[in-house]
């Protein structure tokens, strides 16, 4: 785990690049010039140092924020997961390389975002998986799923009382969140290894900065006031939640998403751009 800890940022804000707090990496210049060089060479083909966009990390042990997961509304409401594009990529050794790697809004959106934790063994993180993109909703976390059964697509429906909702925790209105799967079926067949995503619809997405560096990103990666992220907390890979625990009143973290077992709050209405060094797939 020490890899994949960084300190703690200070005077960040909105979409201002995260400081790597590492020497392997500081060497290496900007972060942009650090994925260009580590994508061609043979060590870092599938990992490395990766800028991406995360909720913020306010307080608490956890190093940097959660990335974000890109996502839409389909046809027919159900929400989904947005997969980057797969390419082939040459190394410097000659040999190629799957990736994952898309455009979205003037940032480089990968599959490398949610390689820590191990999350980046799971079957869904391979380029050639078989699995859909339905953000489907995993019962437990918060009483109103109770009715779901696991595995359910999240259609948007579900959330239509979102600026009223409340479970007593946080503020009525402050949005409705979900705990969901994203990419963790096949055939029907739930993997052993599943990537936990949280939902939350919340009028506050839509007050997102119209102007800064991701403001592009963040008009393409959510809708209907709409925002997901891969739920990892950064520290000791926990999974949070939005207004989830009745202990976020004692650290200030009502109406934010905290992380009861070792008390990180992360605001997810403050997204940032942060690098980290992801660590590669295996095989």
């Amino acid at each position: 785990m020490d890899s994949d800890k960084y300190p703690p940022e200070d005077g960040r804000r909105r979409f201002v690049k995260g400081v790597v707090g590492s020497a392997t990496l500081a060497s290496v210049g900007t972060g942009a010039t650090a994925v260009l060089n580590s994508a061609t060479s043979v060590a870092g083909g599938t990992g490395g140092p990766t800028d991406y966009v995360g909720i913020e990390n306010t307080d608490g042990p956890a190093p940097r924020g959660m990335p974000l997961v890109p996502l839409t509304i389909d046809d027919e409401g159900y929400l989904k997961g947005v997969w980057p594009e797969v390419k082939e990529r040459e190394l410097k050794d000659g040999s190629t390389v799957t990736i994952t790697e898309q455009d979205i809004g003037g940032v480089t959106y990968t599959g490398r975002w949610f390689q820590y934790c191990g999350v980046q063994s799971a079957q869904g993180l391979r380029p050639d998986a078989d699995q859909d993109n339905f953000l489907r909703s995993k019962p437990g976390l918060y009483e109103w799923q109770a009715d779901h059964e696991p595995g359910q697509k999240l259609h948007v429906d579900d959330f239509a009382d979102y600026e009223e909702w409340s479970n007593d925790i946080g503020s009525a209105g402050a949005g409705k969140p979900a705990q969901t799967t994203w990419r963790s079926q096949s055939e029907g067949e739930q993997d052993v290894q599943e990537l936990p995503v949280q939902v939350l619809r919340s009028p506050k997405v839509s007050d997102l900065p119209s102007k800064g560096d991701a403001a592009d990103f963040l008009r393409a990666a959510t809708e209907s006031d709409f925002i997901a992220w891969l739920d990892k907390c950064t520290h000791f890979c926990c999974t949070p939640g939005f207004n989830s625990s009745r202990d976020a009143a004692k650290f200030d973290a009502v109406d934010a998403v905290y992380c009861q077992c070792h008390q990180s709050v992360y605001d997810p209405f403050s997204p940032v751009e942060l690098s980290f060094n992801a660590f590669p797939r295996p095989g």
